[in-house]
C-alpha cells in the first residue's frame, strides 16, 4: 500500500487547438494535483487542487468518467523523513468548456502542449499517463 498519495487532473481543451495543460515545477513538467486531505475523496482532492492551482472549477469542466489514471513510483519525500516512500498518483481527465485564464499560486507557470503523441515530457509520470490517455481515446 502507499504511503503517499496524490490526486489531480489532466486538463484538456480544443480551442485553439487540441492541447492539455501542464504546470511549470522548477526541475520539471507536472500536473495540477496535491495530496489527500484527511476525509476527503480522490475527486474532491483532485478538483481542490485544480482550483488552488489553477483557478479552474468543476463548472468549468467536463469530467471523462470512463478515465481514471493510477500510478504508484518511488519517492525521495523532505515531508516523509527524507526517506524512499510508494506514491499513488491518482489523475482524472477534464476538458473545458469555456474558456478559463489560468491563475499559477504554487507554480512557476504552465504551458497548453499540443497533443501530438508520442509525448517525451516527463518519463516518472507525465509520459505514462500521455501514454494511457492515447490508448484510453484510441479504444
Amino acid at each position: 500500500m502507499a504511503e503517499i498519495k496524490s490526486c489531480g487532473f489532466l486538463i484538456f481543451r480544443d480551442d485553439p487547438s487540441p492541447s492539455f495543460l501542464l504546470m511549470r515545477h522548477p526541475q520539471r513538467w507536472d500536473l495540477p494535483k496535491g495530496h489527500v486531505d484527511e476525509g476527503e475523496s480522490d475527486m474532491e482532492c483532485a478538483l481542490r487542487e485544480l482550483v488552488e492551482e489553477t483557478g479552474i472549477r468543476a463548472e468549468d469542466i467536463e469530467i471523462d468518467p470512463s478515465f481514471r489514471f493510477v500510478h504508484e513510483y518511488v519517492v525521495n519525500s523532505t515531508r516523509h523523513g527524507n526517506r524512499p516512500k510508494l506514491k499513488q498518483l491518482i489523475v482524472y481527465l477534464g476538458k473545458l468548456i469555456r474558456p478559463v485564464d489560468i491563475l499559477t499560486t504554487e507554480h512557476g507557470g504552465y504551458v497548453w502542449f499540443a497533443w501530438e503523441p508520442p509525448h517525451n515530457i516527463q518519463e516518472n509520470t507525465i509520459n505514462p499517463l500521455l501514454t494511457e490517455l492515447e490508448r484510453h481515446w484510441s479504444d
